[in-house]
């Protein structure tokens, strides 16, 4: 673990999670909600919400109004709806059981009677003969997952080779890793992780496995690429750990089909807003927002974070929101 361990000492993020929450108090929400709870999944699923000022301002919140939270994660974006006018609703989904229980503790100032819950995945949803003033959808890996080392996704912690977003589906990173052939793996961490050494970690990740940790995997990474980059702006590992939690949870598969069917969701005029992270992500909300017939595109560029939210939570860096409004047919 030499490697990885001379490299963390350079790149860690600096400031705690919690350091980074309180700082981001002005930029989106009041933290104390969530850092005391005492649920233990709560406690445990601490989420910063990037892009927050943006994506509430443009949404235009309307009195009365029902919102879908897609991603509700800790319930940050939530919270915002809820706190515009005292009649707003929110409908919350997410793939993880403890962000659901997270946002539950978290919101449950505001009465269950404006909150609706829904675990599973966002591309499997149907609204009840319901239809929403707003939708929106915060997309990839939370800030909780990546700092919950049983989890997986990080190879900042020893933890087993998981991802799973959603634990009572089958499929983790380590079957992944460990069973399909050198030509698949090849193939998604070309294609999910835009790695160009895609093919050069595949055939070292056969020759080397089996695999049980991100570490010992990360480590297997960093000694088969060449020196310059083993130390460069970013872990050798960061891309072939994104292809891989990608193919566990078919993230763009799931994110394609959630965009085919939400702008029926909407009531017109209604607005959907969705922040993507990398250019995998940006480039179907781009397409799938154009390309709908009942959607008029309000972004002709992403909205990017402002400079003051970038200092303090520098996971916001990457983030993209693109915005759309159903049309009237």
């Amino acid at each position: 673990m030499k490697i990885a361990k001379q490299w963390l000492a350079r790149k860690e993020i600096p400031n705690e999670l919690l350091a980074a929450c309180r700082a981001l108090i002005p930029l989106s929400l009041n933290m104390s909600t969530i850092t005391n709870t005492s649920e233990k999944n709560a406690s445990a699923f601490v989420h910063i919400p990037v892009l927050s000022r943006e994506l509430i301002a443009r949404l235009k919140i309307n009195p009365g109004g029902h919102y879908l939270d897609a991603t509700i994660g800790g319930g940050g974006h939530s919270r915002l709806i809820l706190e515009t006018f005292p009649d707003v609703k929110v409908t919350g989904i997410d793939r993880d059981e403890r962000a659901i229980a997270a946002a539950k503790a978290n919101l449950a100032e505001y009465g269950a009677e404006r909150l609706t819950f829904w675990q599973g995945n966002f591309a499997d949803y149907q609204p009840e003969n319901a239809r929403y003033d707003g939708i929106i959808a915060d997309l990839g890996v939370s800030s909780a997952q990546l700092d919950i080392p049983d989890r997986g996704f990080s190879f900042r912690h020893q933890a087993p080779l998981d991802m799973r977003m959603d634990r009572t589906q089958s499929l983790t990173a380590a079957d992944i890793i460990n069973d399909w052939d050198e030509e698949e793996l090849a193939k998604i961490f070309y294609e999910y992780g835009e790695e160009r050494l895609s093919r050069r970690i595949a055939k070292q990740i056969v020759r080397q496995r089996p695999f049980q940790t991100t570490t010992e995997l990360a480590e297997a990474i960093a000694r088969c690429v060449p020196p310059k980059y083993r130390y460069g702006r970013i872990h050798p590992a960061t891309r072939v750990f994104q292809a891989l939690r990608i193919a566990v949870n078919q993230e763009l598969e799931s994110l394609e089909r959630f965009l085919d069917k939400a702008p029926h969701w909407l009531k017109i005029g209604g607005r959907i807003g969705i922040i993507s992270f990398h250019s995998l992500e940006d480039r179907i909300v781009k397409h799938r927002l154009r390309d709908s017939p009942l959607l008029e595109v309000l972004t002709k560029k992403p909205i990017t974070p402002q400079p003051d939210e970038e200092a303090q939570n520098p996971r916001s860096r990457s983030a993209k929101l693109r915005l759309a409004q159903r049309k009237e047919t």
